[in-house]
């Protein structure tokens, strides 16, 4: 059965789970390498971007939600984590040839190792968010037991989408130019800038359709608003992580074979 040999492709992953964290951890420390401000540009990023954009959303556009500093940094948060992780996993492969022509490894390892150091950046990234919250005062409750499975979530489907990815990008090279494409379109049709609620329920149905809508409002409602996260929410972006995971293990195991020769 495909699920069983998926379980044990697991397993022997996490053998290989030294190996995992040494590439992780080289590579983000590969990142701020020469840099002066090192590892504080993951704390700079966010704010910067949180900066321009409240600026023209909260003035301009004269959108109003409580608590909207934090409304808008924790989306740009969840969201810079998924940018990073598919678009370092898709090179992931490519850009380590040496390894996989002349190594035998598993080479979902690469892709995993990338994900964990987008983690990385954004673990950096939400100490500005944990600051964000003590200035301004939002008293924490019970309701954060879902941040975990909700981060769980977004892990799991980042990890499947850059497996997706990664394993397309050898051999058609173009897969990363749309892919960028797409973040860039996915980033102003995903309620980070704005609440769902200014939709009518007529076109709310579609933005619901993306599961990164439902990570990132119940991530809010349990971190920034002290509410349960909607049961709904949480189960359809589970299925839809499981469903990212297997079908981007399916085509990286179709094309990985091959992946030496062609590159």
């Amino acid at each position: 059965m495909w699920w069983m040999m998926f379980l044990d492709r697991m397993k022997t992953l996490y053998g290989y789970r030294n190996l995992i964290w040494t590439l992780a951890w080289g590579d983000f420390k590969q990142r701020y390498k020469n840099s002066i401000l090192g590892y504080f540009w993951s704390l700079l990023e966010p704010l910067l971007m949180l900066v321009v954009l409240y600026v023209v959303f909260s003035n301009l556009m004269r959108i109003q939600v409580e608590y909207y500093q934090l409304f808008l940094l924790l989306g740009i948060i969840l969201w810079n984590f998924l940018s990073r992780a598919t678009s370092m996993g898709l090179n992931a492969i490519l850009g380590k040839p040496s390894m996989v022509q002349k190594i035998y490894f598993p080479r979902e390892i690469l892709v995993l190792s990338s994900c964990i150091t987008a983690l990385l950046m954004s673990i950096f990234e939400s100490l500005v968010f944990i600051a964000f919250m003590g200035a301004f005062q939002v008293p924490l409750s019970a309701n954060l037991i879902y941040v975990p499975l909700i981060l769980v979530f977004l892990f799991v489907m980042s990890l499947g989408l850059s497996l997706a990815l990664a394993g397309l990008n050898v051999f058609y090279r173009d897969v990363q130019f749309i892919w960028a494409v797409i973040l860039q379109a996915g980033f102003f049709a995903t309620p980070i800038l704005y609440p769902v609620t200014i939709f009518p329920e007529t076109l709310r149905g579609i933005f619901l359709l993306n599961p990164m809508a439902h990570i990132i409002m119940t991530a809010r409602d349990a971190i920034i608003y002290s509410t349960p996260a909607a049961a709904g929410s949480l189960l359809y972006a589970g299925i839809m992580s499981v469903v990212a995971l297997l079908i981007g293990y399916v085509i990286f195991a179709h094309y990985e074979p091959r992946f030496a020769e062609e590159m």
